[in-house]
């Protein structure tokens, strides 16, 4: 296939997934800024251009403005995430990041170490007689989903229904093709979420409490961070996984420089591939005239293998430094106010994993991973380990 895919949406079809770097690569060549007929808007995917566009103050985040405009099951949907530091700009940002800010500080980013690594090693402890599990349900999922729920104050016994209205909710962000029984689960989902955390957020462990917010900004700036805090965590952890197991003579490098390591598996294959912006006026970008109400994708997973920014893209590295800073957590302004959690519970898991089963790889009757059919995340819906278990 030498040819530009005429639509980013192509990016859902798996065999298209299998190969998303390839179909990235292809769009880049062929134009880093063209106009998407199928979505109606901009698709980007240079490193220079996305990096540049996502720090523009004429580039709205705003996704809906007004949310009463909304029709049927998304209303509740649109009325609530337009209220978070996600989907505001300019001093409404701010303020509402300012709020959330004092929770994702370093050191209490760090004080939440010793109850990562218990709740890993307690899981691994649990899988590692079977040599073998399903790294994405067995532990992706459900580590950084408690991580981030013991930050927010949710009480054990809550989160099995938290998590099945996280999940519906998920899958609305970003994504404008929903069908009508996920517009209903979505809706039902943003309720219960909703209506639970308006029962928290007076508790003085709340992470975010009407007094520094209004009750509505509060409630759902906290939907935010816990969806945004395990989400995306969750795919980044299967992610890095899953190129470590194909590249194991690159596993050495992550004991030796951590730091560096985890930011090449970001680089490599983000679980944030894309971030939505809008045009306030008109402008050019990549020598094309954008016009004001028009909306852009940044696609952060293309730009983070541009061989214009980073040489040699597809090849892991996890020495790579000196060069561009890659786009997985965003970039200026909105960039990613968990990303210190998400490093931590990376470090974490994948030296825990890699320490501790032996002879650690992918599953031989399930050598191909299933990726998730989604724009918005870049993540597996079933990774199978094995190893070999420890004789007694």
């Amino acid at each position: 296939m030498t040819d530009r895919p005429r639509t980013l949406l192509a990016a859902v079809r798996p065999e298209v997934q299998r190969d998303i770097y390839g179909f990235y690569d292809r769009l880049r060549d062929a134009d880093p800024c063209y106009w998407d007929r199928a979505l109606s808007a901009w698709v980007v995917t240079g490193h220079e251009l996305v990096s540049a566009a996502a720090n523009d103050a004429r580039l709205s985040s705003v996704r809906f403005p007004d949310p009463g405009d909304v029709m049927g099951d998304l209303r509740e949907f649109a009325t609530v995430i337009s209220r978070t530091m996600l989907y505001r700009d300019a001093l409404e940002h701010t303020r509402l990041r300012k709020a959330a800010g004092r929770t994702f500080t370093a050191r209490s980013v760090e004080a939440l170490r010793p109850m990562i690594t218990q709740a890993v090693h307690e899981i691994i402890d649990d899988v590692l007689p079977r040599g073998r599990m399903d790294m994405v349900a067995d532990l992706a999922v459900p580590l950084p989903f408690n991580a981030i729920c013991a930050l927010v104050a949710v009480p054990a016994g809550d989160r099995e229904q938290l998590l099945a209205w996280s999940n519906d909710v998920a899958v609305a962000f970003g994504n404008a093709r929903l069908t009508p029984a996920e517009k209903a689960a979505t809706d039902r989902g943003i309720r219960g979420m909703a209506e639970y955390f308006d029962t928290l957020i007076d508790r003085p462990e709340a992470l975010l409490r009407a007094g520094d917010l209004d009750r509505d900004e509060a409630v759902a700036n906290t939907i935010l961070l816990l969806l945004a805090g395990h989400e995306t965590t969750t795919h980044f952890l299967g992610n890095a996984l899953l190129a470590l197991l194909r590249n194991p003579g690159q596993i050495p490098a992550l004991t030796e420089d951590p730091a560096t390591a985890l930011e090449e598996l970001l680089r490599y294959d983000s679980p944030l591939p894309m971030i939505l912006r809008r045009a306030t006026e008109d402008l050019e970008l990549g020598g094309k005239r954008i016009e004001t109400g028009q909306p852009i994708l940044l696609v952060c997973g293309a730009a983070n293998r541009d061989p214009a920014a980073f040489p040699d893209p597809h090849t892991l590295d996890l020495k790579r430094t000196g060069q561009a800073r890659h786009l997985a957590f965003g970039h200026g302004r909105h960039f990613c106010i968990g990303s210190g959690l998400a490093r931590l519970e990376g470090d974490i898991v994948l030296r825990a994993l890699l320490d501790r089963l032996p002879g650690l790889r992918l599953a031989e009757d399930d050598a191909e991973p299933a990726w998730r059919p989604s724009l918005n995340f870049r993540g597996l819906d079933r990774l199978i380990v094995e190893w070999d278990v420890p004789q007694i």
